[in-house]
């Protein structure tokens, strides 16, 4: 082999160095930008967490965000699912059209955490009184995602393109009787009114370390379908149980034959399920057994031939435990959520995006989670990808930090700016590699 001629040599890693330096510098430039709008989406995370509003009702909230994208100079259109909004950064330039979306409703939750942009609003839910609290972190999404919009204009002439950034009203769900949420926003034409050909979405998690990102290829959360069940029997004295027939003690047994559905009768191997009864109301005093008993739960499965099975074994176990006690029961299980699945070939394709916003060794593979998210209508309809952003203080462990929906949820705020990053590094990089 002849020996390499030495200028020739020093030619080429001059080359490779001023390739890598102008890579680096230019990263380091994007980061830069990046990190310059940090105490910003701070700010517009305190303020949202101090104003949150329920599902269908985030209408102070849609103004604000409203104002701040036209602020930015955007296309805004407001109104959409009843409180949604929706603004669009056009470059001008051909190039694919993103979907990035943050979720904007609060939650009939208490707060008790000790900051000084605690909320204080209080209001009514299905006839109780109630705090609201932003207990899921959505207050994080809309300032995140507010963040990576002024990066992306401020550089709108280094890319090719539309973003189309989807503030979504009702994700905790619509109020009885009322539509609401991603899948209203798919009915009304969103995906088609703006040629959304991908969708990208985040979760902030109090449980993840800050800095860390959370992914998974296929199903990363379950589909959720709510129950209601009516057990009714015959009303009798307390003292005489068999003049009647008793719905509670039906009820009772109900619960426990849930249960063993899924200890007993599902393949856990294949997929993780869940059944929970989250209320049961009857009776008014100890001594009369009443006519009836209703109650309501969850149900949560990660696969779809499952979440079919589970809810025909529900039927089965539930109509025959009531006819062994000459008792009636009325079941019913909505549409719910889908499976929130993450396009295979996407997320390989954006795994470099997520490296550069966290760094290879925060970007982790997670378990898929039986919390459910109603992106998943998103990702039915356009290949989606959706992670989670840690939220929680590197001094507090797993254990100890407040689970989502609970009146201690915390974030610490350093987190922010990693969803910020991860926002933008993901449309550069779509665009990158989808403009020809």
């Amino acid at each position: 082999m002849k020996r390499m001629n030495l200028n020739h040599f020093t030619t080429v890693i001059f080359l490779l160095a001023a390739i890598l330096t102008t890579t680096a510098t230019g990263q380091t430039a994007l980061d830069t930008r990046i990190t310059s709008v940090e105490s910003q989406v701070i700010d517009w995370r305190r303020h949202y967490h101090e104003h949150p509003e329920l599902s269908n009702r985030e209408v102070e909230t849609a103004k604000h965000i409203a104002t701040q994208l036209r602020s930015m100079g955007m296309q805004v259109e407001t109104g959409i699912a009843h409180t949604g909004v929706v603004g669009v950064l056009d470059t001008g330039k051909p190039g694919p059209t993103i979907g990035l979306r943050a979720d904007i409703d609060g939650l009939p939750v208490t707060e008790r955490t000790p900051v000084p942009f605690a909320s204080k609003v209080n209001t009514e839910f299905l006839g109780e009184k109630t705090g609201v609290m932003h207990a899921c972190g959505h207050d994080t999404h809309i300032a995140m995602l507010l963040g990576a919009a002024k990066v992306l204009t401020d550089m709108k002439d280094e890319l090719s393109g539309k973003v189309v950034f989807v503030f979504q009203p009702a994700e905790e769900g619509a109020p009885p009787g009322e539509e609401g949420g991603a899948e209203l926003m798919i009915k009304e034409g969103l995906i088609d009114k703006y040629g959304i050909e991908v969708m990208f979405g985040q979760h902030i998690s109090s449980g993840l370390d800050v800095g860390k990102i959370r992914y998974k290829l296929g199903g990363i959360m379950a589909a959720v379908n709510s129950m209601r069940i009516v057990v009714k029997g015959k009303q009798t004295h307390g003292s005489r149980p068999w003049g009647g027939i008793d719905p509670i003690t039906v009820s009772a047994q109900m619960i426990m034959g849930l249960q063993t559905i899924v200890s007993r009768q599902m393949e856990l191997t294949k997929e993780a399920c869940v059944i929970t009864i989250g209320k049961i109301k009857g009776g008014v005093r100890s001594n009369i057994i009443p006519e009836q008993v209703e109650m309501l739960g969850t149900i949560r499965t990660l696969d779809k031939d499952m979440q079919v099975d589970i809810h025909k074994r529900i039927r089965r176990t539930l109509t025959n435990i009531a006819e062994a006690s000459e008792a009636e029961v009325e079941i019913e299980i909505d549409k719910g959520y889908p499976i929130t699945f993450n396009n295979h070939q996407l997320t390989k394709d954006m795994l470099p995006a997520l490296n550069a916003a966290a760094g290879e060794e925060n970007v982790i593979v997670t378990n898929p989670i039986t919390g459910a998210e109603d992106f998943s209508f998103f990702a039915q309809e356009v290949p989606g990808l959706y992670f989670f952003v840690g939220g929680k203080p590197l001094d507090v462990s797993e254990y100890d930090a407040a689970p989502h929906h609970t009146p201690d949820f915390y974030i610490d705020e350093s987190g922010l700016i990693t969803g910020v990053k991860t926002m933008v590094h993901l449309t550069k990089r779509y665009m990158e590699l989808h403009t020809q």
